[in-house]
């Protein structure tokens, strides 16, 4: 059996008397679309912030591909493929899109040295960032502004930019956060159609969209994972309806035609 892309081993993090994570064990087999859920509170963050180096945890090992990252600080967890994006957007408002994602590719690949040069100095980096904006369905604004673009567009290039490090391990927090549901549809079905080298855990407080594109659900609640399972699993827990789905989970009609289920 292969190793996962991502685990944490018995994960802890206390904020004086605020358990925030307890004894966290998870698995993140490679290519796996996991959605973390659980109520306000929960520490969904928290366990993300653990993961990239934002934070260092109290006790409790981070695997990535095997190799124990625990000491690693954010930037080398990065170059060695595990990206994340945030709640609010953190682009460049007077850069077109493709130059934004020609920037992260050139920073990638340590051609950010000479960025005072001309863009047209870069083909193979403007290639490879264009077919990273085609990937999301973002061609056609690809020389607008960011700051001209739709919010929906904006949370898309902002995973354009976590693709453009070429990540082994993708973790989106709340990426539809603020987004219209029309858009928030459209950009869930592209994540959707990331390639399946990209192991992604998202945070998501729509149920229905979590239902709907994650392989697989991750339920959190006071600092521990209470269950992880299917969509169809997850909301036969009488545990989960409890604490989080309630009556939620009854219009909820079994999952669509998003990611594969596992």
């Amino acid at each position: 059996m292969s190793a996962p892309a991502l685990a944490a081993r018995g994960l802890a993090k206390s904020f004086g008397s605020l358990v925030a994570a307890s004894d966290i064990d998870i698995e993140l087999p490679q290519g796996v679309r996991y959605a973390l859920i659980g109520p306000n509170g929960a520490g969904k963050t928290t366990l993300i912030n653990l993961m990239t180096g934002m934070l260092r945890p109290d006790a409790g090992r981070i695997l990535l591909d095997d190799a124990d990252i625990t000491a690693l600080p954010p930037d080398q967890r990065v170059r060695r493929g595990l990206v994340r994006t945030y709640q609010i957007n953190s682009l460049f408002p007077h850069l077109t899109a493709l130059e934004s994602v020609t920037l992260a590719v050139c920073e990638r690949s340590r051609a950010a040295q000479t960025w005072w040069r001309e863009l047209s100095a870069y083909p193979r980096e403007i290639e490879e960032a264009y077919e990273i904006l085609c990937t999301l369905k973002l061609e056609s604004v690809c020389y607008r502004l960011t700051r001209e673009l739709a919010y929906g567009q904006q949370r898309l290039l902002e995973i354009a930019l976590a693709l453009a490090t070429q990540p082994k391990v993708l973790l989106l927090d709340e990426p539809a956060a603020g987004v219209p549901r029309e858009e928030s549809t459209e950009l869930f079905a592209a994540i959707a159609g990331l390639s399946r080298d990209i192991t992604v855990l998202f945070i998501e407080h729509d149920v229905e969209l979590v239902f709907r594109f994650a392989s697989r659900i991750i339920v959190m609640v006071g600092g521990r994972v209470l269950v992880e399972g299917t969509a169809p699993e997850i909301a036969a827990d009488p545990r989960v309806r409890a604490v989080y789905l309630g009556k939620t989970v009854n219009k909820i009609a079994a999952p669509a035609a998003g990611l594969p289920h596992e």
